[in-house]
């Protein structure tokens, strides 16, 4: 499954606790992946519901499992992606969100053809409003207080998160190296082929 290529990414940089959210076929997830232990991290489960409907979208989802998740700064990755970034260089994006010199970090990609005119400048390490702008990456590091009070219902990560931006509260960086959005089943197969010769693909580098 895609899923086991990030648990296999976030377990080799040290990170062993994951809280992984599920709306659609939820037993199937918990079956399959169980509580983590042969992946060498502990995993538990934030269920949204039954249905593909029921998904919470990346804000309501972090709501939903925020009990889980407890008060430290935490990375969210979206399950349908695949990237070759090192978790581990978000150590000290996570330490400044610690102490309170920023609220999150995000990690920004080029502009996949789908998406041309991307989210959010980038300057000097901090994210922006203002063009040339580049793509979330859909891994992102956030403080836990940010969604303390919020209602977990289905809303989508922005535009809430543009006031943190403005306000320069977000610090980001540029990541060039391989990254796909899955969003089929047939994108899923065209990936593991290419995985499996570790060849690239525009959209998928």
């Amino acid at each position: 499954m895609l899923i086991e290529w990030q648990i296999d990414a976030l377990a080799r940089a040290g990170i062993r606790e994951l809280v992984v959210n599920t709306a659609h076929h939820p037993d199937a997830f918990e079956r399959a992946l169980g509580d983590g232990e042969r992946y060498g991290v502990s995993i538990r489960y934030a269920r949204e519901g039954e249905r593909a409907q029921d998904a919470l979208e990346t804000l309501g989802g972090i709501v939903n499992a925020l009990p889980l998740l407890g008060p430290d700064p935490f990375l969210a990755v979206s399950g349908d992606i695949y990237s070759e970034y090192d978790f581990q260089a978000l150590q000290h994006a996570s330490e400044a969100i610690a102490d309170g010199r920023r609220d999150a970090h995000f990690v920004l990609v080029p502009n996949p053809p789908y998406h041309p005119d991307g989210d959010f400048g980038l300057d000097a390490g901090e994210a922006t409003m203002e063009p040339p702008r580049l793509t979330y990456g859909n891994m992102g590091v956030f403080a836990a207080s940010l969604f303390a009070g919020l209602a977990p219902r289905r809303q989508r990560l922005f535009p809430w998160a543009f006031e943190l931006v403005r306000r320069r509260r977000v610090s980001a960086e540029r990541f060039d190296g391989r990254w796909c959005n899955v969003g089929t089943p047939e994108d899923l197969a065209q990936l593991d082929r290419l995985l499996q010769l570790r060849l690239g693909r525009p959209g998928c580098r």
